[in-house]
């Protein structure tokens, strides 16, 4: 029997504790992928590293992420640490020779996500990133409508991804509000998953036109208690054309007051509909032309065990996933990547080309004028 990858992750925050959850559930939901041990923990403070090695089931804990990254032990390496960190750990990772898992976004813009994802290609090693929405069986099955030609010719795609969690002007100002920390704002945070998912439903983005702005512009630094100037957006609009034909629009925002996960999209085709909701997501909205006037209308999809990887979490439809299920797939993914020596959907070199979109957005909104995103692609 081949032995299990042993797992180092780098950050016990909120996608720590998830990619921990999937790696200690992954062997459980698909036993034909062998179950990774749960090797070492990393958090900048080591009392609180060796408590939560403790908690979620590692063997050893530190404070150190390079003593990580070169144990000679470990073989799949977990980034979950702010933005302006993931840089220096994944190109260590990589000439380490570890297979890496990272949270998005890759980089700091276009030029560090394509260094990373050139120095894991050079590497020989495998990568995924952390867009777990895009595990959604019901996101799968949106993308096999659209290619069967369920909805006919498509002709508009409408996206957003809306969240609230800066919408207090009273917030406190943190790293998400810095360039050299978080990079852009609300597009890394949140457009990074929408641009993704509208690529994986409907193809390569052709141009982009944006629009950023910053609603709260100063916020109290708790450290200091005084204001700090914001440094990047909180609001980002997008006009948008595909290499295939259709145009969109997607809009981005932080300060979406009341929305708590609003990543939606709207696909609109000549015979018909798609419609999600990431606050809804065991659901998707399927309408079709040509119905008699009297039942003319949208019906509604519930996941079940019908839908690909939904049954081996629960045998009854309706019952519904959770975001540490969408995690626990993206785990398989990654260990099936590692195993047969193929690459994942999601790894660094879409990683790569979405952080060349955020970009290009930025890039419009500075010179007012549609940008070409043809050439990031891989």
């Amino acid at each position: 029997m081949k032995k299990p990858l042993r797992f180092g992750l780098v950050g016990t925050g909120f996608m720590g504790k998830a990619h921990a959850i999937a790696m200690r559930s992954v062997g459980t939901i698909f036993p034909e992928v062998a179950a990774p041990e749960l090797d070492y923990l990393v958090d900048s403070n080591a009392a609180r590293a060796q408590e939560l090695a403790d908690a979620w089931g590692f063997r050893r804990a530190g404070d150190d992420w390079q003593a990580l990254c070169n144990d000679p032990d470990i073989d799949v390496i977990s980034i979950c640490t702010p933005n302006h960190l993931h840089k220096e750990m994944a190109l260590a990772a990589a000439a380490a020779g570890k297979h890496t898992w990272c949270e998005k976004p890759l980089g700091l813009g276009g030029p560090e996500a394509e260094d990373i994802w050139r120095a894991a290609e050079k590497a020989g090693v495998r990568t995924s990133m952390g867009f777990n929405y895009m595990c959604n069986p019901l996101i799968g099955l949106a993308k096999e409508l659209l290619a069967s030609g369920e909805i006919g010719d498509v002709f508009n795609f409408r996206g957003s991804y809306l969240e609230d969690y800066l919408s207090d002007p009273e917030a406190p100002f943190s790293w998400r509000c810095l360039r050299s920390q978080g990079g852009s704002g609300a597009l890394n945070d949140l457009g990074t998953h929408l641009i993704n998912m509208a690529e994986y439903l409907l193809g390569p983005m052709q141009s982009v036109y944006g629009a950023l702005a910053t609603v709260h512009t100063h916020r109290i630094d708790p450290a200091s208690g005084q204001p700090r100037e914001v440094e990047n957006e909180d609001i980002a609009q997008v006009l948008l054309r595909f290499e295939r034909g259709p145009v969109g629009t997607m809009e981005i925002s932080r300060v979406g007051t009341g929305k708590k996960c609003g990543l939606e999209f709207e696909i609109h085709g000549s015979k018909g509909s798609l419609m999600f909701d990431q606050e809804r997501m065991n659901e998707i909205r399927l309408f079709r032309t040509g119905e008699p006037a009297v039942e003319s209308g949208y019906r509604t999809i519930l996941a079940g065990p019908q839908h690909p990887d939904y049954a081996r979490f629960c045998p009854a439809p309706g019952h519904g996933l959770g975001i540490n299920d969408l995690k626990i797939i993206e785990a398989r993914n990654f260990l099936h990547s590692i195993a047969t020596d193929t690459p994942v959907y999601c790894d660094f070199a879409n990683g790569w080309r979405v952080q060349a979109i955020v970009d290009a957005v930025e890039r419009s909104h500075r010179d007012q004028q549609w940008v070409d995103v043809t050439q990031g692609k891989h």
